[in-house]
């Protein structure tokens, strides 16, 4: 890692670069580093963000919306709706609500924000030549619509009891354990389902619908072809796997769909009369969208530092990406 991290050439392309290197999960460091381990998860379950706001929606939503499971054993468009409404309504607020607040009302200006540049308008790269038109596009009609048809499946198969399923009352500390791992899963699910999108053919005739956003916003975090989507969201069939509940299937959704809405938000952080409320976007990601080639993963399991994609936001990093891009397309 270079020692002049904080002025080196990196630090010139971006309007704000976080002042330390990106950090991985420190749970797979050796030695172990306990406090280390105890802060990374304390500061994604205890405080705003991407994680916690989902769960939050989970618990509310299953509360106080989802039908009764033995509702869902047969096929009805009355509970079919309302999935596809719980699906929709949320991911609209959040979205459009982080929207608005940076990119509409500005409320927080630059600070915090990783591009220099706005978000697109009149650009034919994007359908509506708008960037957030599109976005908004791919996100309601492409990934709302493949996220409630798997769901539907996995209610109506749990209700028919043809997979087993588990409750807090059954079995607590494997309930919550489960819940605690959904984050871990998705994380582990998505690099190797990203990796095998980065394939040229599948790049250029479906990942790029997401990849025009290289300056990303709120709605760019599922603005997906719907190839992408049906292979995106076949993280949710470990439930038929895994014995899981009404709650952990939730709880993965909202994770799955609102949690790129943070990551791909541009701003690190919520500023709210110059209070951080909330931690928000991911450089992680963001160098992903600059660079393509790295960071295919999330930080929650160090996969790009395991097979050598890992861009850490130094000068450094990029030299290393650039070379592997080359590598990529000269063999």
């Amino acid at each position: 890692m270079p020692h002049d991290y904080a002025t080196d050439d990196e630090a010139q392309r971006w309007h704000y670069r976080p002042p330390q290197p990106v950090r991985l999960n420190p749970l797979f460091e050796w030695p172990s580093k306990p406090r280390a381990i105890l802060q990374w998860y304390r500061g994604a379950w205890l405080m705003l963000t991407a994680l916690t706001v989902p769960f939050l929606i989970a618990v509310l939503i299953y509360v106080m919306v989802l039908p009764p499971l033995a509702d869902m054993a047969q096929f009805h468009w009355s509970w079919v709706l309302t999935v596809w409404l719980m699906n929709v309504i949320p991911q609209t607020v959040v979205a459009g609500g982080l929207h608005w607040w940076l990119y509409m009302r500005k409320g927080q200006g630059m600070r915090k924000k990783f591009d220099k540049r706005d978000l697109t308008r009149k650009n034919g790269t994007f359908t509506f030549n708008n960037q957030v038109l599109d976005n908004i596009w791919w996100t309601l009609g492409s990934a709302m619509t493949v996220a409630t048809v798997y769901q539907c499946i996995i209610f109506w198969v749990m209700a028919n009891g043809w997979v087993p399923t588990l409750s807090f009352a059954q079995a607590p500390v494997l309930f919550v354990l489960w819940l605690a791992l959904i984050p871990m899963w998705s994380g582990l699910h998505f690099y190797w389902v990203h990796r095998l999108e980065h394939h040229p053919k599948l790049y250029k005739h479906v990942h790029a619908v997401h990849h025009r956003n290289v300056n990303v916003g709120p709605w760019s975090g599922i603005s997906n072809h719907w190839y992408e989507n049906s292979l995106y969201f076949t993280t949710y069939f470990i439930h038929l796997i895994i014995p899981s509940g009404p709650l952990h299937l939730l709880f993965h959704s909202y994770f799955q769909q609102i949690s790129p809405v943070f990551s791909h938000c541009g701003f690190e952080k919520l500023i709210a009369k110059d209070a951080e409320v909330a931690k928000s976007g991911d450089f992680f990601h963001q160098l992903h969208h600059r660079y393509f080639e790295c960071n295919y993963g999330t930080s929650e399991i160090p996969f790009d530092k395991w097979f050598g994609t890992f861009h850490d936001g130094s000068a450094e990093g990029t030299r290393r990406t650039r070379a592997h891009k080359k590598q990529m397309y000269t063999r």
